[in-house]
């Protein structure tokens, strides 16, 4: 679960569907993404992060304290 992710996008009072739209990818897709079931590849990290105003570098910070 990113609930960091989460944190940011209601902090910002979006919807799941409205931060997708805003990103360019599919409700489906981001929620995928916020829950964790999907891996993000960098250009879709950046288009969230675009969106939502973050560094898109945050999803790989992520990654490394679940694998460490």
């Amino acid at each position: 679960m990113r609930e960091w992710l989460k944190e940011i996008r209601k902090k910002l009072g979006l919807s799941q569907h409205e931060a997708a739209k805003a990103a360019g990818i599919s409700q489906s897709y981001y929620a995928a993404v916020e829950i964790g079931t999907r891996n993000v590849p960098v250009s879709t990290a950046k288009k969230i992060a675009a969106a939502l105003g973050f560094a898109w570098t945050e999803f790989y910070k992520d990654d490394e304290k679940t694998s460490a």
